[in-house]
């Protein structure tokens, strides 16, 4: 198994912040030297967005710097009804194995479709793991793009988003699914 390097002791690392205005607020755009997005969240759950990226990659630097044309294109674009852009979008994540595997899940539940944390836990073969599936979508650093929103409780409610029910419940309707 390979060792894992402590978050600690890593040197800080450095990525470009950006806002973008959507219909459900100012989104907070994260990306490294390349232009890839590391984290998008809300203005108003900045200090949650820190405490993400902190867990996730150890110290970080926030620097004022455009995001890039193309990702701001395709968000653009998301919002406005082609719900098929956000694929146009490059990511990377940290957080650990499982984490990174709920996330790379996430992307494949088709827009205006929703599935249940247990459904998501059998996907990936851990079908006891539904909390564990929970608490990974609550550690996602990459909201809309990676769309946790579309995780709902088995009795088709929708629980907890970070970015608040009311964000949810729109990105839902938006994507077309009655809630």
């Amino acid at each position: 198994m390979p060792e894992r390097r402590p978050l600690a002791g890593r040197p800080a690392q450095t990525f470009g912040l950006d806002r973008s205005i959507t219909p459900i607020g100012t989104a907070l755009l994260v990306t490294d030297e390349a232009g890839v997005l590391r984290a998008l969240d809300w203005e108003d759950y900045a200090p949650r967005m820190k405490d993400l990226l902190r867990r996730h990659y150890g110290e970080v630097v926030l620097q004022e710097r455009p995001a890039p044309a193309a990702l701001l294109t395709a968000l653009t674009g998301y919002f406005k009804g082609d719900l098929d852009r956000l694929s146009d979008i490059s990511w990377r994540v940290g957080g650990t194995p499982f984490q990174r595997k709920v996330w790379s899940a996430l992307p494949r539940i088709p827009a205006g479709r929703t599935m249940s944390y247990g459904a998501m836990a059998a996907q990936l073969q851990v079908p006891k793991a539904m909390r564990a599936v929970g608490h990974a979508n609550g550690a996602n650093p990459i909201s809309v793009v990676l769309p946790c929103h579309r995780l709902i409780g088995a009795d088709g409610k929708l629980v907890k988003y970070g970015g608040g029910l009311a964000r949810k419940r729109w990105l839902l309707r938006h994507e077309g699914v009655e809630v």
